[in-house]
């Protein structure tokens, strides 16, 4: 509901796919539609948060397009650089890796049903860029093996992708997983998302469970600028579990390819 909010989370979300791929943001267009009503300083507002945080990403502003509509909808089209042989990519993930993830989980479950406290810690979370664990891993690249973002398909979704790509099997440790306040407390009380069952049914048969359901709930909820989900050498596992950006939440087996949540 904060212009200020709105503004720098969409920026955030924008720059993660950048990130995510270990490039280096160098652009941004704002992509923004308005009802006419909508007072000027809150537009205003929404822009300046944008552009703050794309700064911070490393990047510029560099115009955009604006249309009227009856709801307020914002989002940047960013561009960036990286080494070709430098690219982090889905695939690539090997028996034996480390799983790791730089932000924690719960956006959608606690924005929808959390106390206003935990609501404030989440969205300080998704207005947190992805620049520093990108960097974290680019210093060390030659073992990472695979990276994505964890968006709208949830961490089971995205890690589904990675596993996918790499023909092998993600076996997550749900009680290692990092949760915003409030996260487990919604998922225990059985409140859902919309986007729940879809993250269900897109990883399908391609996962199995052990964990209780209220785990297996914040595995598929859908993300707003959520962390990086990767796969890298246990040479540097504790390295980046260490520096405080990264948190340790399974393994790489062989196998499948599937996610295995334990």
């Amino acid at each position: 509901d904060d212009p200020s909010d709105f503004g720098a989370i969409a920026a955030a979300n924008a720059c993660s796919d950048v990130f995510a791929m270990g490039g280096r943001v160098v652009l941004a267009v704002n992509i923004a539609a308005f009802p006419e009503e909508l007072p000027p300083e809150v537009i205003a507002e929404i822009f300046a948060a944008a552009s703050e945080t794309v700064a911070a990403a490393g990047g510029t502003i560099a115009g955009g397009h604006t249309i009227r509509n009856p709801e307020p909808i914002f989002g940047l089209a960013v561009q960036g650089v990286v080494d070709p042989s430098r690219i982090f990519r889905k695939g690539g993930a090997q028996p034996g890796d480390v799983v790791v993830l730089s932000k924690p989980l719960g956006t959608g479950l606690v924005t929808a049903a959390g106390s206003d406290a935990d609501k404030k810690s989440a969205i300080a979370g998704m207005r947190t860029l992805n620049r520093a664990a990108a960097e974290s891993l680019q210093a060390h690249h030659q073992f990472v093996h695979a990276v994505t973002d964890v968006t709208g398909y949830g961490l089971a979704g995205h890690g589904w992708e990675i596993a996918e790509r790499s023909g092998v099997i993600l076996r997550i440790a749900t009680e290692s997983l990092p949760l915003y306040p409030g996260a487990l407390d919604v998922a225990l009380s059985g409140h859902r998302t919309g986007g729940d069952p879809r993250n269900r049914s897109y990883v399908g048969e391609h996962l199995t469970s052990s964990a209780s359901e209220a785990h297996v709930a914040l595995c598929m909820d859908p993300q707003t600028s959520g962390g990086l989900l990767a796969a890298v050498s246990e040479t540097i596992a504790t390295e980046l579990v260490d520096s405080g950006l990264w948190t340790d939440i399974g393994v790489v087996e062989s196998g499948g390819p599937g996610v295995s949540l334990q």
